[in-house]
């Protein structure tokens, strides 16, 4: 047998010891929230990546989950424009934000002689052709760098690869909150363009999308799907790593996870602690970033709960407060539940299912 390979350090045998892919949900597999969701802000859809924006003005947009997608790859997130603003004022922007835990980025060694380049690479459909901006923002010091790229032809995938010298200068503290944000820019008014930001320096404001030119929140028939999306160290993109979804799965968990009472699921046991009160352990699927916020969806009678100390349940729509016994970066933690309708004495066990159609949300995103 050849030996010669055991110290070869080409990207297949970088992808067998690490991860090269600093990007989760590269590849759009994961959906918790669903195919589709709300209009507006946030994380809506695919896990990862939400919608940003700034302004006043009335347009918004929605993400889905698509299975539009190029050669060797099943998923994809799209961004459609529902409801259209033609003139952009100056203060407005959208796009897609990724954002990194600064901890996951110390190997980059910003702020130092040793800090490292780190190149861009992704899938991009868009209904509209033109010059579209990428930004870096380093919120611990408030820098930022820049780039554009081309999409040349309508409606059609193309690869882009974008790649962002090292910051010598801005530190990336070492912590769970936020290091580092992605921005895909599909619309920016004069107050975000500009300045020239291709090169690492303090943020300005309108060094925030110089070079972006496209409006794609002009039109209903506007949208932009992305997909395979790679951020690696090193001035050269190498071929998209490809995760089992069981891996991506865990690793969007940390950040949210959800209960759905899809068929009257089992949320646990619990003992009550006084009346019609009742202390319930959970377990997240994955440690979490830190001690998740803890909202419900309700079924179609506006409950979420229904609760047993025997064969005979009570539904109801109980409020919920979330609290973990030592550090609030947790695995386990328990839910203070009040008001299910059924009373019992110190101590005594009640059993406890989700109603169908109902969700608890746990949610730890950057």
């Amino acid at each position: 047998m050849a030996l010669s390979r055991i110290q070869n350090n080409s990207y297949e045998d970088t992808a067998v010891h690490g991860v090269r892919n600093l990007i989760i949900n590269g590849a759009m597999q994961v959906a918790q929230r669903g195919t589709s969701g709300a209009t507006g802000n946030g994380y809506n859809s695919v896990d990862r990546f939400r919608i940003a924006s700034g302004g006043t003005s009335q347009w918004a947009l929605t993400q889905t989950q698509e299975t539009d997608a190029p050669t060797g790859f099943s998923k994809s997130t799209k961004y459609s424009c529902v409801t259209a603003e033609t003139t952009l004022d100056a203060a407005d922007w959208a796009g897609i934000q990724y954002t990194f835990e600064g901890q996951d980025l110390q190997h980059l060694s910003y702020g130092s002689a040793s800090a490292q380049s780190i190149t861009l690479s992704f899938w991009v459909k868009s209904s509209a052709t033109g010059t579209f901006g990428v930004s870096l923002f380093q919120p611990n010091d408030s820098r930022i760098i820049g780039s554009t790229y081309t999409i040349s032809s309508a409606n059609t995938w193309e690869q882009k690869i974008i790649t962002f010298a090292s910051d010598t200068i801005g530190i990336i503290d070492n912590v769970n909150t936020e290091g580092l944000r992605i921005y895909w820019l599909l619309a920016a008014g004069s107050s975000y363009t500009g300045i020239d930001n291709t090169s690492w320096k303090a943020y300005a404001g309108n060094d925030f999308a110089d070079g972006h030119v496209v409006n794609l929140i002009d039109s209903t028939s506007d949208n932009f799907y992305l997909t395979g999306v790679q951020l690696e160290v090193g001035d050269t993109a190498t071929p998209f790593e490809h995760r089992s979804f069981g891996d991506e799965l865990a690793r969007c968990q940390r950040y949210y996870y959800e209960y759905s009472g899809a068929n009257s699921d089992w949320l646990g046991l619990g003992n009550v602690y006084q009346t019609d009160q009742v202390i319930c352990p959970v377990y997240s699927p994955t440690v979490m970033r830190a001690l998740p916020t803890l909202t419900k969806t309700l079924d179609g009678s506006s409950e979420w709960l229904t609760t047993y100390d025997g064969f005979t349940g009570t539904n109801s729509n109980a409020s919920t407060s979330l609290n973990s016994k030592g550090t609030s970066t947790i695995a386990s933690s328990y839910i203070y539940i009040t008001g299910t309708g059924r009373s019992g004495s110190d101590g005594q066990c009640h059993w406890l299912t989700i109603k169908t159609g109902a969700v608890l949300h746990f949610d730890a995103e950057l």
